[in-house]
């Protein structure tokens, strides 16, 4: 249910975002502002991110198979760092002719730019709203409600710049207004594109790890942990595997050990999903994490 939720609110956004974008064309146009162009091409590259972000959500439903046996989830994360991506290149595009335009300023329609400006605040805030919830818990979301927000803030700057240029005729307040905004836009698009990197080449999460081990240890058939190995399948789902020496017990005992590390990492530890090797005495020296040995 929660999912048709999240797939209805982003068509309203997707449509929100397409009429937006021709409103803040055919407006930049008549009233020849670049901050206006500059968040219609914004708008444009939003549209596409959304209907990206919904493609890469409805893949990410797929459960797991015999080809991706972890499922389908990392889609988000690729889709969240080609979308941070792209902002960050529109905002260097925009920036470069910003700084060309500030020092050949040209006549702007203040009056159209403003009427332009505040529908286009008001539909940007709306879609903003529309994903708020879910982007608190997904980073392919978030990254396309960053998209939305800095639009609405885009929207605030523009709608600043035609106070000024229709009152005072201040022309080189739109590409300043364009500078600050990209500027902004690129700033918190950078930590999207390292998380999601962090992800992609399997960095670990941040866990306490001497608590960990600390806290299996203190398990009475447990004797030692070495080759722990944690990464994420995404912002949300972290996966273990480790190697437990025990006590020489049997099979059945042994499987009560497992239910217990499951439940202090599962619970403790919000990791999602555990894979354990039981040993007796092989690895018991080796330290926590795996080092490969040189075996010239």
């Amino acid at each position: 249910m929660e999912d048709k939720k999240t797939n209805g609110r982003f068509l309203a956004v997707t449509l929100l975002n397409a009429l937006i974008t021709v409103f803040e064309f055919v407006g930049g146009i008549l009233s020849g502002s670049l901050a206006l162009l500059s968040d219609a091409f914004h708008n444009f590259g939003d549209a596409l991110s959304v209907i990206l972000s919904y493609v890469a959500h409805r893949i990410g439903q797929r459960l797991p198979n015999s080809s991706n046996t972890y499922g389908y989830r990392r889609i988000e994360i690729l889709t969240a760092l080609l979308n941070s991506a792209l902002l960050i290149g529109v905002s260097l595009f925009l920036l470069i002719e910003a700084i060309r335009r500030f020092f050949h300023p040209q006549v702007v329609a203040g009056g159209i730019m403003f009427w332009v400006a505040l529908i286009s605040f008001l539909a940007n805030s709306l879609a903003t709203l529309l994903l708020n919830r879910d982007a608190k818990h997904n980073l392919n979301i978030r990254a396309t409600y960053l998209h939305l927000l800095s639009d609405a803030l885009a929207s605030i700057g523009v709608i600043i710049s035609a106070i000024l240029i229709f009152f005072f005729r201040l022309y080189r307040i739109d590409p300043l207004m364009t500078v600050i905004v990209s500027i902004y836009i690129a700033y918190e698009s950078w930590p999207i594109i390292r998380q999601t990197l962090k992800i992609l080449m399997e960095g670990s999460p941040i866990l306490d790890y001497d608590k960990i081990k600390a806290d299996l240890l203190s398990l009475p058939e447990v004797t030692g942990v070495h080759h722990f190995h944690a990464w994420q399948i995404d912002e949300n789902q972290t996966v273990v595997s480790l190697h437990l020496n025990l006590k020489d017990i049997s099979l059945s005992q042994t499987e009560k050990i497992y239910d217990q590390v499951e439940t202090i990492l599962k619970n403790k530890y919000q990791i999602s999903h555990v894979t354990i090797q039981a040993e007796c005495n092989r690895g018991k020296d080796e330290k926590l994490f795996f080092t490969e040995k040189n075996t010239k």
